[in-house]
C-alpha cells in the first residue's frame, strides 16, 4: 500500500516483520523478497538517492543499457505494491531498539511535517550514499552532467571513460590517487581542483612524471551541450576540452539514524557478514552502507540476502503448518461397524 499523511495512522499499530530504509535497488530487492516470503514490511524512501541519478544502466544484466535508474525504481516501486508491501515517502530520524522491536521514527512531508513512529522486528538499512559534486555558483549547469558523462564511479563508468579526454574532479589530495588507477583506462587525464585542494610537492612530482596535468583555478562552469560535457571554463576565462569526466570527491552517508545504536563500523561503513547482517542480529545493512563494493549488483544480491536471513530467522522460530483436515481425519476414532 502506498502510504501518505492521509492513511499511514493505518499502520501505527501495527508491528512490521522489517522496516526497510531506503528504497533504492538494494531496499526494493530486499522488499520483494520479504513480500514473497509472505512477511510485512515497509520501505521509508526519502527520494532521489543514487541510483535514481543513473542515467543508463549500462552494466546490470538483463536490462537494455540505456535503461535510466528512475525507471527501475519505479518498477520496483509498483511491483512490490502489487506483493503487498508498504511504501511511504519519509526521512528516517531515528532508530532505537525497545528489545523485542524497534521504533523507527520518520519525518514526512518537507512543510508542516509530521513524525510518526513505527514498529518492527528488524530494520534493514538500505539508506545508501550521495555522491559529492564540484560546487559551482550555478549547480543546475553540474547537474545537467552529472550521471551522463560526467561520472562518480570508476569501477561502474571506466569503460566509458576509455581513451577520452578527462577532467579528474577532486575534493582532496588523497583523492588525487584515482588518476593512477583511472589511467587502466585512459592516459588523457587532467586533475582539477576547484581551488580547493592543497597539493603537496610529492603529489606534484607524480603527476608531472605521469604527464598528467593539474589545474587549480576555480570553475566558473562547466561546457556542452544536451547533456554532454565538452569541457570546463575557469574563472580566469581559460578553457580545456574533454571528452568525459570523473568526480573523485567523497560521499555523504544516509546512516545518522543509526549512530545511537551499538553497531560495528569501518569508517561510515557497517561491518556485516556474509548475509548482511550487522553486529546487532535484527539489523541489515545493505549496498553503499556496508563495506564492499558500490555496485547496483552487488546492491539488489544484498536485498536478497538480507531478506532470506530474516525469513530464515523467523520461520525457524514459528510453529509448523499443519493440514488441519487430515490431521483431523486421522485423529478420529474408528467407526465401529456392527455386522
Amino acid at each position: 500500500m502506498k502510504l501518505s499523511k492521509k492513511n499511514l495512522d493505518q499502520r501505527l499499530n501495527h508491528v512490521y516483520d522489517a522496516v526497510i530504509v531506503g528504497g533504492g535497488a538494494a531496499g526494493l530487492s530486499a522488499a520483494i523478497y520479504l513480500a514473497r516470503y509472505r512477511l510485512s514490511c515497509l520501505v521509508i524512501e526519502k527520494g532521489r538517492g543514487r541510483s535514481f541519478w543513473m542515467q543508463e544502466l549500462r552494466n546490470y544484466l538483463g536490462l537494455h543499457p540505456t535503461t535510466p535508474g528512475r525507471d527501475l525504481l519505479q518498477q520496483g516501486e509498483q511491483y512490490i505494491q502489487e506483493l503487498g508491501a508498504d511504501h511511504l515517502r519519509g526521512f528516517v530520524e531515528d532508530v532505537v531498539d525497545e528489545g523485542d522491536s524497534f521504533a523507527i521514527k520518520v519525518k514526512v512531508g518537507k512543510a508542516d511535517s509530521i513524525y510518526p513512529v513505527f514498529r518492527a522486528k528488524y530494520v534493514i538499512a538500505a539508506s545508501g550514499i550521495i555522491d559529492h559534486l564540484p560546487q559551482l555558483a550555478d549547480m543546475q549547469n553540474v547537474y545537467d552532467y552529472a550521471g551522463y558523462n560526467l561520472h562518480v564511479c570508476l569501477i561502474c563508468d571506466g569503460y566509458e571513460i576509455r581513451d577520452g579526454r578527462c577532467g579528474l574532479f577532486v575534493g582532496s589530495e588523497g583523492a588525487i590517487n584515482t588518476a593512477f588507477v583511472l589511467n587502466w583506462f585512459t592516459p588523457y587525464i587532467t586533475v582539477l581542483t576547484n581551488g580547493t585542494v592543497q597539493v603537496g610537492e610529492a603529489m606534484r612530482q607524480k603527476l608531472q612524471e605521469h604527464g598528467y596535468p593539474l589545474i587549480e583555478t576555480p570553475i566558473a562552469r562547466l561546457l556542452g551541450h544536451d547533456h554532454t560535457m565538452t569541457g570546463v571554463q575557469f574563472a580566469d576565462g581559460s578553457t580545456i576540452e574533454l571528452d568525459t569526466g570523473l568526480v573523485a570527491m567523497g560521499s555523504h552517508y544516509y546512516n545518522d539514524y543509526l549512530k545511537g545504536l551499538p553497531l560495528s563500523w569501518d569508517g561510515e561503513n557497517l561491518v556485516t557478514d556474509e548475509m548482511c547482517r550487522t553486529s546487532h542480529p535484527r539489523i541489515f545493512a545493505l549496498g553503499d552502507l556496508k563495506r564492499g563494493l558500490n555496485q547496483v549488483s552487488i546492491a539488489v544480491a544484498d536485498g536478497t540476502l538480507a531478506a532470506t536471513a530474516i525469513w530464515r530467522d523467523i520461520r525457524r522460530a514459528s510453529p509448523p503448518r499443519r493440514w488441519e483436515e487430515n490431521l483431523a481425519l486421522v485423529e478420529a476414532p474408528a467407526t465401529v461397524r456392527t455386522p
